[in-house]
């Protein structure tokens, strides 16, 4: 199935939760919706669930316009943060209670939704626990019940808030290797929201990145990633470096030291300069290089996270060799940066 999102808008009072957003999810498509609270990222997929309504704009299914259409009628299957299971409930019966209560014409039979159930229990590897209640199953457990009854009433769009958001990391981890596989098996076009940010660029074909009710870009992980299309989205996504820098000439410079760094396709003028902690290669302090003073160093995998200061601002960058002293006074060259003109 396809989702298309055209010129979405919602206001809640004086606060616009979504201000004209328009994109598309593609059939079989993992699609992330990224960014922080208040950017609009759950009221977006809300509306896609028919859970709520936009003051303005479309969403289509397959080209047919669902704007108005409840959540009852689109065929979605829906999974919360916090479960949302019946507590008095068995496992089978949460798993159930989609297809029971539907209206009697679309009822399958009891012996029907019992082989689904199995089934379904089957699918998120938990065949022996239909008999228990919630309060029985661990985070995890309970989470994957909860995609189970999402799947029962056979949906053509799966769509996630925040699922893992109240689980451990170990468990969150595990979860999303084996949702991501789930999906790819089944084939569903799905739609995920997130603010953790690995997660979204782990799970997703691509990432939507929200910020106060409008969409900064929309790219694959690695396009997020390595090609930021805005300064909040190099901010957001990914650890970075933020410095003032001046172009002036076709060059950088900071603090009137010019960089040795690209400037192409960037005007004179105030601009800032992002680079992440990996893009950095530390060695003298000489001419087209940052001046820091080396602080602190921290180990990260098979190498050194190291504290700087560039005057009175804080920095970090990466060294796999050895670690210099601190107070060490040194020079950093950039190797890859973004740079962002001030409007």
């Amino acid at each position: 199935m396809s989702i298309v999102i055209d010129a979405l808008s919602k206001r809640f009072g004086a606060f616009a939760a979504l201000n004209g957003v328009t994109l598309e999810a593609r059939p079989g498509e993992f699609l992330a919706l990224l960014g922080p609270s208040g950017s609009g990222k759950t009221t977006l997929l809300r509306m896609i669930a028919g859970l709520d309504f936009p003051d303005a704009g479309h969403v289509l299914f397959d080209g047919v316009d669902m704007t108005d259409t409840p959540a009852a009628e689109r065929r979605i299957g829906f999974v919360f943060q916090n479960y949302a299971l019946f507590r008095h409930m068995t496992v089978a019966d949460n798993i159930a209670f989609g297809l029971t209560v539907r209206a009697r014409r679309d009822r399958p039979a009891k012996a029907n939704i019992r082989t689904r159930v199995a089934e379904l229990l089957d699918l998120i590897q938990l065949p022996d626990l239909g008999h228990r209640y919630p309060a029985q199953l661990s985070g995890g457990q309970r989470q994957r019940v909860a995609l189970a009854r999402a799947l029962a009433v056979e949906p053509q769009l799966l769509l996630l808030d925040e699922p893992f958001g109240a689980l451990d990391a170990k468990v969150r981890k595990d979860l999303r290797r084996w949702l991501r596989d789930l999906h790819d098996r089944l084939g569903l076009t799905s739609v995920f929201v997130t603010h953790d940010q690995e997660e979204a660029l782990e799970l997703a074909d691509r990432v939507v990145i929200m910020n106060r009710g409008l969409i900064e870009q929309i790219g694959t992980p690695r396009e997020v990633y390595d090609t930021p299309a805005t300064p909040f989205v190099s901010a957001f996504v990914g650890e970075t470096n933020q410095i003032p820098v001046t172009i002036a000439g076709g060059r950088a410079a900071y603090a009137g030291r010019q960089l040795d760094v690209s400037t192409a396709g960037i005007s004179d003028g105030p601009a800032e300069l992002h680079f992440r902690p990996h893009q950095a290669e530390l060695g003298a302090d000489v001419p087209g290089t940052l001046p820091i003073l080396v602080g602190a160093a921290r180990q990260r995998g098979g190498g050194w996270r190291v504290d700087a200061a560039l005057d009175a601002q804080p920095i970090e960058f990466d060294v796999s060799g050895p670690v210099p002293d601190r107070g060490t006074r040194a020079g950093l060259r950039l190797t890859d940066v973004q740079l962002f003109p001030v409007r």
